[in-house]
């Protein structure tokens, strides 16, 4: 059921990426949905039914997308797509990221191949930007990009490669606040701490992180709780942060603030 007086009422959302409900992005699409959000999700490929299947679970079965953000056709095509069922969007969350697990996580930084690190850096970084420009002529109005990363600061046990895109993700996202900001188009980032979604489950030693976590976070940190970090992509999707762009917003109960 939608809240009357959400923080998104009225608001029209494309949440891309989602494929299983533990992931960020339903739990985005769900918050989204609970605050007055008109929402779409989008997936591709063998997932696309996956995804389907899923968007049942929200509280209003939302028009799911075919979208692969590697394929021009596909987002040449978006904006035609999106206009099918909204007239403009307001708000859209990056939820896409992937590294080949058996080549480039859990050690294996230093013999990670060069096609599979492009691949890792063109889904999970270039795409906001690929993402962001097909969807730029339905927010002429001005809106909010949210995307998602982990904390690319420093060197994480088992990340690799990963942690390399999300470097390159963090600082794509800054250009494109640089240069949308004049049409009013903020963008910006949430660093989530571990979670155990389908994503993390593919991280060999991942567990390691998770556990760890737990123990150092100021605030705790319960690994199979997305609806911190779900809320947090919301706010920034919502009128609260009018003059916030190029940010990285961390829901990680604080641990990003410690020292050892």
């Amino acid at each position: 059921m939608t809240s009357s007086t959400g923080i998104l009422e009225g608001k029209r959302i494309l949440v891309a990426g989602v494929t299983m409900d533990s992931s960020i992005g339903f739990a985005a699409a769900k918050y989204a949905q609970e605050q007055g959000a008109t929402v779409l999700i989008s997936n591709f490929g063998r997932a696309l039914g996956i995804t389907r299947r899923i968007a049942k679970r929200l509280p209003t079965e939302p028009p799911v997308l075919e979208l692969d953000v590697t394929d021009d056709d596909h987002l040449a095509g978006l904006a035609d797509q999106v206009r099918e069922h909204v007239d403009g969007l307001d708000g859209v969350v990056h939820s896409i990221a992937f590294g080949n697990p058996e080549t480039l996580l859990g050690g294996k930084f230093l013999t990670g191949p060069w096609p599979d690190v492009a691949q890792a850096v063109q889904v999970s970084a270039y795409s906001l930007k690929s993402l962001t420009e097909a969807c730029r002529p339905l927010m002429s109005s001005g809106g909010s990009v949210v995307g998602l990363t982990f904390d690319a600061t420093v060197a994480w046990p088992a990340y690799d490669w990963m942690g390399v895109a999300k470097a390159a993700l963090e600082s794509t996202s800054r250009y494109l606040a640089r240069d949308l900001g004049p049409e009013g188009i903020r963008v910006n980032l949430v660093s989530a701490g571990p979670l155990k979604t389908l994503a993390a489950k593919a991280i060999p030693g991942f567990e390691d992180l998770e556990t760890m976590w737990s123990g150092r976070a100021p605030l705790g940190w319960d690994n199979t709780d997305q609806e911190p970090t779900a809320k947090a992509v919301c706010a920034l999707l919502s009128d609260l942060f009018p003059a916030t762009t190029g940010e990285i917003v961390h829901v990680d109960g604080g641990l990003h603030a410690m020292g050892a």
